[in-house]
């Protein structure tokens, strides 16, 4: 087989895995604008390094959306074949709470994101670090710009993994849409996903109440519901509860609907039930706290958006209790979500990401107009991306 150059535009991790299957057979160099790869990789890390989920089959492909696209790219380069690959460049794991797949203890973000950038320069990878891409064209030729000025590269293949516009800190904002535009290809505005929502609350709710949790709730809206924690803060609601509602929150938006979360306070409890706690009592507002064993936070809540008459009378404070609707503004900005939508339509590209325009370049990663939620998903969906575009060139080539 020919050796082929290919160029590599990103250092994240879908870059990175379609540069450790490439560079076993081809020439690849991987260029990123910021001083060293991976910034993104190294954020994801902080609080808790979730490389994957230990979800596989139908029930991995289940969370992404839109339905189906992601499917051979996952079932190709799933969460075991993850974790075998991680473990053969030294890097352990074990499966957490919820599914969640970690590194074992003690090792770092920038440990693994060392152990993969010393095993494809082993492979003969070439970085170029502080590298921004400028344009490219039909014939595969891509300028970038570093100190020096201007530099025009020709290849035979490349692979963009530009990223979305979440966390623009590490330099992830998303403003290569332009670029790409003006080659005729499509693209969507960038929205936040996974994020908090903003919600108005009542000034005494907020000074007294803001980042206390909301443990063992559902939160719904109208064609979505979830168990979980929510937390509240000064703005409205976080938590990886909210993330998952944030997908109909914000379709609800873009079809310029009001949008109104609710909350089910003792979802384990039927509205039945919670009377016939009150049966032959004496009861008053005074004592609602203890009775429906409600934390004080809960209970501001529900007096903040219950009605005075509701409010005293049982009937309709235990409405409440199982649903109280909370109007919710808008979603955080992207600046501060843990992963965007939007970005190249999935009318551009084939089934192994190559551009249907330009069949020799490929684009992989965030950069492309698919959600997916917390809990090691959308890590995995990068790294499964990245394997099997590169599988795609390297079968090309047979």
């Amino acid at each position: 087989m020919k050796r082929k150059k290919i160029i590599i535009i990103g250092g994240g991790p879908a870059g990175l895995m379609a540069a450790e299957k490439l560079s076993s057979v081809h020439s690849v160099c991987v260029f990123d604008k910021e001083k060293n790869i991976g910034q993104k990789f190294l954020i994801a890390g902080k609080g808790g390094f979730n490389l994957t989920n230990k979800a596989h089959g139908l029930e991995l492909i289940s969370k992404y959306t839109p339905s189906g696209f992601l499917n051979n790219a996952l079932l190709s380069f799933d969460s075991t074949d993850l974790r075998q690959w991680i473990s053969e460049i030294g890097i352990p794991t074990f499966v957490g709470s919820s599914g969640r797949v970690f590194p074992e203890k003690g090792i770092k973000p920038i440990d693994v994101l060392n152990r993969i950038k010393e095993k494809l320069i082993q492979q003969g990878v070439q970085f170029f670090n502080e590298h921004e891409f400028i344009r490219f064209d039909s014939n595969k030729t891509v300028t970038f710009k570093n100190h020096e000025g201007n530099i025009v590269i020709e290849a035979d293949y490349i692979l963009f993994a530009l990223g979305g516009a979440s966390w623009p800190v590490t330099g992830s904002n998303g403003t290569w849409r332009i670029i790409f535009e003006s080659m005729g290809i499509n693209t969507k505005p960038f929205q936040s996903s996974n994020c908090g929502i903003n919600i108005c609350w009542p000034e005494t709710l907020r000074i007294n109440h803001a980042g206390k949790p909301l443990k063992n709730v559902r939160l719904s809206t109208s064609n979505f519901k979830v168990m979980g924690e929510a937390i509240m803060t000064d703005y409205g609601l976080e938590g990886n509860a909210v993330y998952k509602l944030v997908p109909s929150i914000r379709d609800m938006f873009n079809n310029n609907e009001p949008v109104k979360i609710n909350i089910d306070f003792k979802p384990l409890n039927t509205k039945e039930q919670l009377i016939n706690k009150v049966k032959g009592k004496d009861v008053s507002s005074k004592n609602y706290k203890e009775i429906f064993n409600l934390t004080t936070t809960q209970l501001a809540i529900i007096k903040a958006f219950t009605n005075k008459n509701s409010f005293q009378s049982i009937e309709g404070f235990v409405s409440s209790i199982k649903k109280i609707s909370i109007p919710v503004d808008s979603l955080r900005p992207l600046n501060e979500a843990i992963s965007s939508i939007g970005g190249i339509s999935l009318d551009e590209v084939n089934d192994d990401f190559s551009l249907k325009k330009y069949p020799k370049i490929y684009t992989i990663g965030e950069m492309l107009d698919w959600d997916a939620p917390t809990g090691g998903f959308l890590l995995q969906a990068c790294f499964s991306m990245g394997n099997y575009a590169a599988k795609s060139i390297l079968n090309e080539d047979i």
